[in-house]
């Protein structure tokens, strides 16, 4: 290996680093506390060496939110892939996306600007539509196949796409006032109500 290729490789064994480690500390003590500072003390690394990699800390922030997005499409491409009619396609995606957000808590809220400034605002509009995307095309053969009106594809994707993305940022946000019942379940009887109403 040549000195160029050995020294590119530095480089981006340290900007992936410095990603991990910004991830890790928001994992732990929050996308608010986040600091270069803190960041190039995770990494063993002063701070130029940080702002060599990337500008500022929204830049470091646009990043992970694109991994985020990224990782999200894959798993809603793999649930769509496993079910056949458009309904099932339906019920799936949205399940993958609410597994994917609560279990990939950190991404979400950084993804979405829950509790803190959205990143990359109108830069991502690819990966921010693509689950409302997929909702929009499983929404409308199901229109086609019923024989309903498929004007109404746009604007019912979009509505279930807000009932999905509220419940998620109530409970995420909100978990200690929102009573018991409004869980899983409650997604699970919109999702079914909604095919239902096409």
């Amino acid at each position: 290996m040549g000195l160029h290729e050995r020294r590119q490789r530095e480089k981006e064994s340290i900007r992936a680093n410095i990603l991990q480690e910004a991830f890790n500390l928001a994992k732990t003590e929050g996308w608010a506390s986040l600091s270069i500072r803190k960041i190039a003390d995770a990494i063993e690394y002063s701070a130029p060496v940080v702002y060599d990699h990337f500008e500022n800390k929204e830049a470091i922030l646009y990043e992970i939110s694109l991994n985020g997005f990224h990782q999200l499409q894959i798993e809603l491409l793999k649930a769509q892939k496993k079910h056949e009619t458009p309904e099932d396609q339906l019920t799936a995606i949205v399940d993958a996306y609410w597994k994917f957000a609560f279990e990939n808590k950190e991404y979400y809220q950084l993804m979405f600007g829950l509790g803190m400034q959205c990143s990359g605002k109108g830069l991502m509009k690819e990966e921010f539509s693509s689950f409302q995307d997929m909702l929009y095309e499983s929404t409308l053969e199901i229109i086609n196949k019923k024989g309903s009106n498929p004007d109404n594809a746009c604007h019912s994707s979009h509505a279930l796409f807000s009932a999905v993305h509220g419940l998620i940022s109530i409970m995420m946000m909100r978990n200690a006032d929102i009573p018991s019942t409004m869980n899983k379940t409650t997604l699970d009887e919109t999702v079914s109500a909604f095919i239902k109403s096409l």
